[in-house]
């Protein structure tokens, strides 16, 4: 059974309420420095009705057109087996367009810099969302303010550290802070729209375009800001396959764009009565009194959105590891029901150093929007094009051309929000952008040194069959026990066992080849796990297939083979498991550049070990040491 699927899984009431708590954290605190962005940001505006119009019709049709028609109800219909993200898009994409082509590297591209982006906005989501809630305490003193960096890394620090326990217990409370959380954006936002109701003519796209009209450049530069609405769209797409489809829709449409579009608009009222208001317009909607608690449930709600992000780094990097393009990592599983729950000591402590270094160098949320939306808008970019590919055949009865000429104009949309903030490379957005070259070189130089070091193998390999029967015509001396050599290729003699016979000349009386192949879909179901193949009197061949959001055990499929083959011997004391190990050497001739063959050889060497990764009893494992030249 899948695991995504929804089967068995609580209410539609249960995962709604679940879903606000994960995938809405990073849209759902936009509203404490959008706006503020918008109109006081690098940009300066007058806070005029024309302004203060024209950018809230430009943030209401933002909200519309992008996360509303482009991903809650076109971009999710694009699952792969109920799973969501671009690289189950990447995924679906290169199913379409076909093994070796041009077409699918350029597929492989565009989704491998999607999520290696994703790396950005991870670092940046923490660091901005945080400071900007505990800004808040400088609107109830400015003896404050120097406190401010010094509690963002105190409460950063904090999250990380806690990483390592999991969300199982502390995730129960996210979904009802978040409702909180939004009830109370919508409350702040409706009183200030009672008072001054005019402001909900910005809802009309009319006041938008005059805006653009009259200050076109201003318009274009702008749209950097606007786009600080739309953060966390991704989440929504990425997420899926722990909520489904109706519950990220029910959450999306029932309460949360109901709750940021009033608290926009109650921001752009309370402008509009108080213009010296844009010091703080967000934390100034509340009532003196209640500005302290406002600071404390923002603080709250800013954490659970740096919690989404930093799980959605950690099943990114683990999907990464699945479709082979990034070395082998430490997984720790923090629930024992939840599969999705998982902890990288590795991605926590590169994330924590890199979120307290981007704080130190910014230090104030102001600073840190000229570094946010980058990363996002590429990725929105990303995506909307591998949609091209895997939608046309998404929608029953409607015209394939109908959904391309809606998705060339949210492409026409995504260009633009990407454009205004290719502006900020040079105040900040280099950030993210150099986070993100890096991952995607790393993950590039990951598969490419793995697909020779596969072809560097092969060229000494000798056919699987042809050597059984060879061995079983003229057998070795044979020893008590199994032997089980875990093998990249399936149809060929592993590399262990030809070592094993030159060097120790025995043969064991049982022989089983082992290959773990992973698919392009999610999750495999139990009953296509595992396939078993008699390949003589006492050799066998076992096929093991994983899915993308998997974790192989070897444990878990000898357990499998043994109830689907009872005669076949794999008691754990009597099985002995054979590994190559190779190292990494440079070639005569080499095939890669020099910086990244040395780049690929650390990678390698730092790897986790795959008695680790594959969950094998370490004192029944073998190593098979061996050079090979790249």
């Amino acid at each position: 059974m899948n695991p995504s699927s929804h089967a068995g899984k609580p209410g539609n009431a249960a995962m709604t309420l679940a879903a606000l708590g994960v995938v809405y954290g990073d849209i759902g605190t936009s509203p404490l420095y959008t706006l503020k962005e918008c109109l006081n940001g690098h940009v300066p505006l007058p806070i005029v009705a024309e302004n203060v119009l024209g950018m809230l019709s430009m943030v209401f049709w933002g909200l519309m057109l992008v996360v509303s028609v482009k991903y809650v109800v076109l971009i999710l219909r694009a699952d792969n087996r109920g799973e969501g993200g671009v690289l189950a898009l990447m995924a679906l994409a290169l199913r379409e367009a076909g093994t070796g082509t041009r077409k699918a590297l350029f597929f492989t591209a565009l989704g491998i810099f999607g999520a290696a982006l994703f790396y950005g906005d991870s670092i940046i989501t923490p660091a901005i969302s945080v400071l900007s809630a505990l800004e808040g305490i400088g609107v109830v003193s400015h003896r404050l303010d120097p406190y401010i960096v010094p509690m963002t890394i105190v409460v950063l620090i904090a999250l990380f550290v806690l990483q390592a326990r999991g969300t199982a217990s502390v995730g129960k409370l996210f979904g009802p802070v978040m409702v909180v959380w939004f009830t109370t954006l919508g409350l702040l936002g409706l009183w200030q729209v009672i008072q001054a109701p005019g402001v909900l003519a910005a809802v009309n796209p009319i006041y938008a375009l005059r805006f653009v009209s009259h200050h076109a450049w201003q318009a274009f530069v702008l749209l950097g800001a606007v786009v600080l609405a739309l953060t966390g769209a991704e989440a929504l797409y990425a997420d899926m396959g722990h909520f489904g489809r109706p519950a990220i829709r029910r959450a999306w449409f029932g309460l949360v764009l109901p709750s940021l579009v009033l608290n926009y608009f109650g921001q752009g009222a309370l402008l509009l009565s108080n213009p010296a208001a844009i010091a703080n317009p967000f934390f100034l909607l509340a009532p003196s009194w209640g500005i302290l608690p406002l600071v404390v449930l923002a603080t709250l709600a800013t954490v659970i959105a740096s919690q989404a992000v930093i799980s959605g780094a950690y099943s990114m990097t683990s999907q990464a590891i699945q479709l082979g393009f990034a070395p082998r990592m430490g997984i720790e599983h923090t629930s024992d029901t939840e599969i999705g729950q998982i902890y990288m000591p590795g991605i926590t402590w590169f994330l924590l150093v890199a979120v307290i270094a981007l704080v130190l160098l910014f230090r104030s949320s102001g600073n840190l929007a000229s570094a946010y939306g980058f990363a996002v808008t590429c990725t929105m970019v990303m995506t909307t094009l591998l949609a091209f590919t895997v939608l046309g055949k998404r929608f029953s009865g409607v015209p394939r051309l109908g959904i391309f000429a809606l998705l060339s104009v949210l492409l026409v949309i995504d260009l633009l929000l990407f454009s205004s903030n290719a502006l900020k490379i040079h105040d900040g957005g280099w950030f993210p952008l150099l986070i993100g070259v890096i991952a995607f070189t790393l993950m590039m130089t990951w598969k490419r040194g793995r697909a020779l070091l596969a072809d560097r193998l092969h060229q000494g390999e000798l056919p699987l069959e042809g050597f059984v029967e060879m061995l079983e015509a003229s057998p070795p001396q044979r020893v008590e026990g199994t032997a089980v050599f875990m093998t990249a290729s399936a149809d060929r003699v592993p590399h262990a066992l030809l070592h094993n016979l030159k060097h120790n000349k025995v043969l064991h009386e049982q022989v089983v080849f082992m290959t773990v192949e992973n698919a392009d879909i999610p999750y495999v179901a139990t009953r296509e796990r595992v396939a078993i193949r008699r390949l003589g009197d006492t050799f066998y061949q076992i096929i093991a297939t994983y899915g993308f959001k998997e974790e192989p055990s070897v444990p878990a499929i000898l357990k499998l083979v043994k109830e689907l083959q009872p005669e076949l011997d794999l008691d754990p004391m009597q099985t002995s498991f054979f590994l190559s190990r190779e190292t990494i050497v440079a070639a005569k001739y080499p095939e890669m550049s020099l910086w990244r063959r040395k780049i690929f050889a650390l990678m390698n060497r730092n790897a986790m070990r795959a008695t680790s990764f594959f969950k094998i009893p370490p004192n029944r494992v073998v190593e098979m040491g061996m050079q090979v030249e790249l």
